[in-house]
């Protein structure tokens, strides 16, 4: 694929179009566990391919497959250029969901959790995800945040992130410690986007191929895909790497035929007028 890189907090450069791991285990929270033999091809498959930066946490498991265990068997010893990802705030709601929050005394340990399951000394992102299985909004961040900022001081962590805030809590994480990347929905407000933009912060979408109840417009991606020889994949992909300089994309799946299918978009282009009718 085409390699268009970001630098990360400044320090660590990044492919912009990297992997969630959040569909490894399974497709869906609600869907079936899935092969982990299938995943730790993927993940090896998505390194070869220039992938050199992977989203991953904890609650991305499914039964007894848990895509950190994938993770680490697949890609450890890692390669010295690999960026790790993870987030920690959900836990485990009564129905088996990640609609719950830890507390701030519970962070410390999620962060130590994730670390030896993944064969890591440190992380080099860690995002404070926020609001459980909620949108944004609506609560200060204030006091978990600053646990991990002593977590970075410590040198447990290189980099922190925020993942679910509005523009006020992101400005809050802000006046505690230096915020590298944000991780919303890829459908959330174009005002954060523009601010990450301008500070040099990332921003990372999540579900950026649909999915939270915001699906993909699929009209208007399957004309310029037609036009192309794409996919409606594909030209989301490359639209999201087209929308900022800021922007990584981490589009995630089980499948080695759509991760080969998902990377491509690296090498696609779009034109002023696609990108002016995905505006609408």
């Amino acid at each position: 694929m085409t390699i268009k890189t970001f630098p990360l907090g400044g320090d660590l450069t990044v492919n912009r179009l990297g992997f969630g791991a959040m569909r490894l285990a399974q497709g869906t929270f609600h869907g079936p566990t899935r092969d982990p033999e299938t995943g730790i091809a993927v993940l090896r498959r998505a390194v070869e391919l220039g992938v050199n930066h992977i989203d991953t946490a904890a609650f991305y498991a499914g039964g007894a497959v848990r895509a950190n265990e994938l993770i680490r068997t697949a890609l450890a010893p890692y390669r010295d250029d690999l960026v790790i990802a993870t987030k920690v705030g959900p836990l485990p709601g009564p129905d088996g969901f990640p609609s719950g929050q830890a507390t701030p005394d519970q962070l410390r340990g999620l962060v130590e959790t994730d670390l030896r399951d993944l064969g890591l000394d440190r992380f080099d992102l860690v995002y404070l995800r926020v609001g459980g299985m909620t949108g944004p909004g609506g609560e200060s961040i204030a006091e978990r945040f600053a646990v991990l900022a002593e977590l970075r001081a410590e040198g447990l962590i290189r980099h922190l992130g925020v993942s679910n805030v509005d523009a006020a809590q992101f400005a809050e994480a802000r006046t505690i410690a230096p915020v590298t990347a944000v991780q919303n929905q890829h459908s959330d407000d174009l005002g954060l986007r523009t601010e990450c933009e301008a500070a040099g912060i990332a921003y990372v979408p999540y579900f950026p191929l649909g999915g939270g109840g915001n699906p993909l417009d699929t009209e208007r991606l399957g004309k310029i895909a037609a036009r192309l020889g794409a996919t409606t994949a594909q030209v989301q992909i490359a639209s999201l790497l087209a929308s900022s300089p800021s922007v990584l994309a981490i589009p995630g799946t089980g499948s080695l035929a759509h991760l080969e299918e998902n990377l491509a978009a690296g090498d696609l282009t779009l034109d002023e007028g696609d990108l002016a009718a995905l505006r609408g």
